[in-house]
């Protein structure tokens, strides 16, 4: 066992349903091996200007079921430079503070492993994105959360789709991932689904479409705002040429995906990947990320993570499958 006897937790990036759940566990597991644990708010930007509050056992009661992030989160431009990350560094010196464990996605990865490299600084960091598109973790935290938001709110626009007839198209976040899009538009029996991953572009969907049952009253498009069309708007400026009888809707879901009490799903593994964390940190890991794949607890190189290879690889098998159900 190391002689960290500080820790410090943070989050960063945009918030996942199940944030709170991961600095809980920090927090508790710091206590249960006698540490003391320090929250830095609002991520890397107040690591910089030394924004730290002492966390006990009570600082983190009652907020398991909560979304968002208590210690709230904000991207740092200055985090990027030289100067930033020193006068970070400093900070945590003078506050005492042995090592740090991380809570985001890409971005926070990338700037811990050059933190930590620059400076020989302990970081352990947990996977808290929607979007899960981590290597080294079958699910991110806040992943189950935000695509059970989408299930709910595209089952209750379908209701309205049926009442009159309509295609909805409805987009979900997803720039560079179509994750989201994936799971909650098969959850949801979506007519088809449109990520970056796969390029079908408008023809294929026309094609889809017209190749479809024509006894359906209502029709549900779902599309990750990356997709090479454009977005949902797109979609249906393109539609509306092609089928100009057909009655269009466009929704987009936005921000709702990122909010709401996370699923029991998201606190489990949030509570389990936090403790990991602070007993890696412990036993001398530092540049991982602590994630769960086949139901067991590994540790990831940040280098490996951060590849923006999906976690969760889009196969020509899942392609299939919407293939297969969307008739």
């Amino acid at each position: 066992m190391s002689k960290i006897k500080k820790i410090g937790v943070l989050t960063s990036g945009g918030d996942a349903p199940g944030m709170n759940a991961a600095i809980r566990a920090v927090v508790r597991a710091g206590i249960y091996y006698d540490l003391e644990v320090t929250g830095i708010l609002r991520g890397y930007e107040g690591l910089i200007h030394g924004d730290f509050i002492e966390m006990n056992a009570k600082s983190v009661a009652n907020i398991i079921q909560r979304g968002g992030t208590i210690l709230k989160t904000a991207r740092s431009k200055e985090f990027r430079t030289v100067e930033g990350r020193k006068i970070a560094h400093e900070r945590l010196v003078k506050a005492g503070i042995d090592a740090l464990v991380v809570i985001g996605g890409d971005g926070t990865f990338t700037g811990a492993n050059l933190f930590a490299s620059e400076f020989n600084f302990p970081i352990i960091g947990l996977p808290g994105t929607i979007d899960n598109d981590l290597r080294g973790t079958d699910f991110t935290i806040g992943y189950d959360s935000a695509i059970n938001t989408v299930i709910d709110a595209v089952d209750k626009i379908r209701d309205t789709a049926e009442s009159h007839d309509r295609l909805f198209i409805v987009e979900v976040m997803g720039r560079d991932s179509g994750l989201i899009a994936l799971r909650s538009g098969i959850g949801v029996g979506a007519e088809s689904i449109l990520i970056p991953e796969a390029n079908s572009g408008v023809e294929g969907l026309v094609t889809r479409l017209e190749g479809g049952r024509r006894d359906k009253s209502s029709k549900i498009i779902i599309v990750a705002e990356g997709d090479e069309i454009g977005g949902a708007f797109n979609v249906g400026e393109a539609l509306k040429e092609k089928f100009p009888t057909y009655d269009i809707r466009v929704s987009v879901l936005g921000h709702i995906q990122r909010g709401g009490k996370p699923s029991c799903m998201d606190r489990v593994l949030a509570s389990r990947l936090g403790v990991a964390a602070v007993e890696g940190l412990l036993n001398g890991r530092t540049r991982e990320m602590a994630g769960q794949v086949n139901r067991e607890v590994v540790f990831t190189p940040f280098d490996s993570a951060i590849k923006h290879i999906d976690a969760e690889e889009i196969t020509p098998t899942w392609l299939k499958l919407v293939d297969i159900l969307s008739m």
